[in-house]
């Protein structure tokens, strides 16, 4: 008890003494009136995005919900700041990604201020739309360890990791070299592979934003005075999951304390997006109108069904004109199903090799749910390794159902396809 009241106390100094965002924004250089890139203020309201998730969000997984879902705006599953600045290859295999899917945002997290502002100017250098900051992992080793939720319980660290990766965009987008900002070399290179791996020889240097995904509490819901020291660091957005650290993700989220907050950051300009049992559109619909926040994130309801998004446009217009929500169509049929299947694990293999189509196993059991031999094809899926063995056992399952692939379902990867659409009206940021 003595820690919490410590922190609260923390956060209150942060509320009462912090500058506030037009204060902020009045000390900032003249030449942020240049190539400024806030996408957020250009997306339609409510927004309906696919939220980061550890080890699901992969490249492979972007693209399929980019082209047959089209949310709004796709982030990358969390990487550590230290691994990124040190070229660690999983760090860069995370923050792959393809133009169909912008908006996108690379999602951050650690401990380290310093990293945080050598990281902004990699995922600069790397052409994402913008930055967010994991400040809501539960994971008892990342919180332990000081980052994710654990920021909740060091405020003005939080701050401060705000303010570097703020300062490490500003500097970028001024023309600081990345030699200058403490990068090596070597990861110089990566930064360089990538890009011309996928496309980005050339990369705009632009102030894009940055935001904030957390949680309501650490042990007990703050979020009020948590969200208003947050917003001291000037962020453009912040996403809440409706629970505190130590629920993980037991009970149901809480949606009033989520919609508690939003008076309080829509007041000094921040846009607010929640998260937390969103599992139909629905739900999207009765959770928006209920918190009054600008958008929501969908996550493990779209894990399986990429589909869930093809709804966002009935959900804005329900939301916009106070309307239910009617004829939401159900999942397609077997046949699609088993064929975007065979896409998904294709885009895997062609992003991550067929060395590593085990990580590629929990995505296809996802899949399997809902129809006869359901469960025995679930177990067979853990099994499979590689898109090609996968593409045969789904045609004996599609025979023994009387159906079966047409010539079009075997997908390459280098074929254009989905909503084929930047969501934000991007455009691309080569020079």
């Amino acid at each position: 008890m003595q820690h919490l009241n410590s922190t609260l106390e923390m956060v209150r100094r942060c509320h009462v003494f912090g500058n506030s965002r037009a204060e902020l924004n009045s000390k900032e250089p003249d030449w942020l009136d240049g190539p400024t890139a806030n996408f957020w203020h250009r997306l339609p309201r409510p927004i309906i995005g696919l939220s980061p998730m550890d080890g699901i969000t992969d490249a492979a997984f972007r693209e399929i919900i980019a082209r047959h879902g089209c949310p709004d705006v796709i982030f990358t599953e969390f990487t550590h700041v230290h691994e990124l600045t040190e070229g660690h290859p999983r760090a860069f295999d995370a923050l792959c990604y393809t133009e169909l899917q912008r908006p996108i945002v690379a999602q951050l997290y650690g401990n380290s201020p310093e990293r945080f502002y050598q990281a902004a100017h990699i995922v600069c250098a790397l052409g994402f739309d913008g930055i967010d900051i994991n400040m809501g992992c539960p994971s008892k080793t990342v919180a332990s360890a000081g980052s994710g939720a654990g920021l909740i319980r060091t405020p003005e660290l939080a701050l401060s990791i705000l303010a570097s990766t703020r300062q490490g965009i500003l500097d970028w987008a001024a023309g600081q070299a990345l030699s200058a900002a403490g990068i090596p070399q070597s990861v110089v290179d990566c930064i360089h592979f990538s890009n011309a791996k996928w496309g980005r020889p050339d990369i705009s240097r632009r102030i894009i934003p940055v935001s904030v995904k957390t949680r309501l509490g650490y042990d007990t819901i703050m979020m009020q005075e948590w969200g208003a020291c947050l917003s001291q660091g000037n962020p453009d957005l912040i996403t809440v999951h409706g629970r505190t650290l130590t629920q993980l993700y037991r009970g149901e989220a809480n949606w009033e304390a989520i919609a508690q907050v939003c008076p309080i950051l829509h007041a000094r300009g921040i846009l607010v997006l929640g998260n937390g049992d969103i599992r139909s559109p629905r739900d999207a619909v009765r959770r928006i109108r209920e918190s009054g926040v600008d958008g929501i994130l969908i996550g493990r309801a779209a894990w399986g069904n990429p589909w869930i998004f093809q709804h966002t446009a009935q959900i804005r217009q329900a939301v916009i004109q106070e309307t239910d929500l009617r004829d939401v169509q159900g999942l397609p049929s077997l046949t699609d199903r088993f064929r975007l299947m065979v896409e998904h694990a294709q885009w895997f293999e062609h992003m991550f090799g067929q060395k590593r189509f085990f990580c590629m196993r929990k995505h296809l059991t996802r899949y399997c749910t809902g129809f006869p031999s359901a469960a025995s094809l679930r177990a067979s899926m853990n099994r499979v390794s590689s898109a090609k063995d996968m593409h045969y056992l789904l045609d004996d399952v599609l025979k023994s159902h009387s159906a079966h692939f047409d010539d079009a379902a075997f997908f390459h990867p280098n074929q254009l396809g989905g909503c084929g659409t930047n969501r934000a009206g991007m455009t691309p940021t080569h020079s």
